[in-house]
């Protein structure tokens, strides 16, 4: 089968590769369908997530149709011919964290646990294509894809509901949302939103929907800024102001916004000295993360309020202002997304009208594309904001 493979950094091919098979009886085989390009996959690209080997199968966005179960497998929970969205977190469904639906927590998914262990204490659930540490699963950019425990994870889909109205439940939507949740809103809230990508883009109509009374985003992309204004967001572009932490004052009262939000994650842009150092220390790989917009989040909320985290950090950081995190009794939650917590719910939420998630679609393209438009998308290039791979399309066509 052909699937995209990380050759090293900023290095993505696609290679003809030995079709997954049934290895534990909880297994499935999924024909993909549609699979995409996720802004946390850049820092793989990037190079700044460790324990990847060349040749690994990229990839946690995807959905398809059953193609091969495993037998211990009851036909009520997945059959061959089901046309399903899989979750990015793989969990086993049965574990202490699992049946409190901590499902990204899940102890019993991620057979490489020591790794992670040692960087973070104790070990996430592991995830489809990200890294050794998180279990060396092979991903979804690829034609077909192995499915560990996949009477817990898929969603299945009915038919009639276009793949870009639901491959989005395979990550960003319910990361959005739990982004969202995570701020505690409460009705009249004012959402501070720092990153206007596809996961800032949920976020913020998912905001809306949780009772915000208004979102305020940022970014420095006027494309991005546009489409979160669209959603009815007020927007600012950070290159544009002096103090952006003054501004977010002014605009709410002196008081601050009620929950502040970093969609943005390891590799944030600003400007000025902090950044220089940031980015040195990245460089020399004495620190993985470039964390201002985390700093930034801290400073701007108001006092008692509530920080939330859905951009993916790596390791360790500095200068984080813990005297204000403190001072201010605030209230930070982060995690990858429980998302069997979140997909029925959003898929009700799609069928009722509420949202179309394929709003967020830019670019459209066979797999065979794959290695460009991960250098489009990294680079901001042709107004990208999200890209959908068809594993199965001519490689000579494009479109967009």
């Amino acid at each position: 089968m052909k699937a995209v493979c990380w050759m090293g950094t900023e290095k993505m091919s696609v290679e003809t590769v030995p079709d997954p098979t049934i290895l534990n009886p909880r297994d499935a085989i999924v024909k993909i369908t549609s699979t995409c390009i996720c802004g946390s996959d850049l820092h793989l690209y990037n190079g700044l997530m460790p324990t990847m080997e060349q040749g690994d199968i990229m990839g946690h966005e995807f959905m398809g149709e059953v193609v091969e179960v495993g037998g211990a497998i009851r036909p009520e929970k997945l059959k061959v011919g089901d046309r399903v969205v899989v979750p990015f977190t793989i969990a086993c469904g049965h574990c202490f964290f699992c049946r409190q639906e901590l499902w990204s927590c899940c102890d019993n998914s991620n057979p490489n646990y020591w790794i992670a262990e040692k960087m973070m204490g104790y070990s996430p659930s592991g995830l489809f294509g990200y890294t050794h540490m998180l279990g060396g699963y092979a991903g979804g950019q690829a034609q077909y894809a192995r499915v560990p425990f996949a009477d817990v994870g898929p969603l299945k889909i009915p038919d009639g509901i276009a793949d870009e109205k639901v491959v989005f439940l395979s990550d960003i939507f319910p990361t959005g949302w739990m982004g969202a949740e995570n701020c505690n809103i409460k009705p009249g809230d004012t959402v501070a939103i720092w990153g206007c990508g596809p996961v800032g883009q949920f976020a913020i109509r998912s905001a809306f929907l949780l009772g915000a009374e208004r979102v305020i985003a940022i970014d420095r992309f006027d494309y991005r800024l546009q489409l979160a204004q669209e959603a009815g967001a007020e927007i600012i572009n950070y290159e544009q102001v002096e103090d952006l932490l003054q501004l977010l004052k002014d605009m709410t009262g002196n008081i601050g916004p009620d929950s502040c939000m970093d969609a943005v994650g390891m590799e944030a842009h600003y400007t000025g000295p902090v950044y220089a150092i940031d980015r040195i220390k990245q460089a020399l790989r004495l620190q993985p993360d470039r964390p201002q917009v985390l700093r930034q989040c801290i400073l701007a909320c108001r006092k008692g309020g509530t920080v939330s985290v859905p951009g993916v950090y790596g390791g360790f950081i500095d200068k984080m202002p813990i005297g204000a995190y403190v001072n201010k009794g605030l209230t930070m939650k982060t995690g990858q997304t429980h998302m069997m917590r979140y997909m029925k719910p959003l898929l009700d939420r799609v069928q009722r009208g509420e949202i179309d998630p394929s709003f967020v679609v830019s670019h459209r393209v066979p797999i065979d594309q794959a290695p460009k438009m991960y250098q489009v998308f990294r680079d901001k290039q042709d107004h990208c904001t999200k890209v959908v791979l068809d594993p199965w399309a001519d490689g000579s066509s494009i479109a967009a």
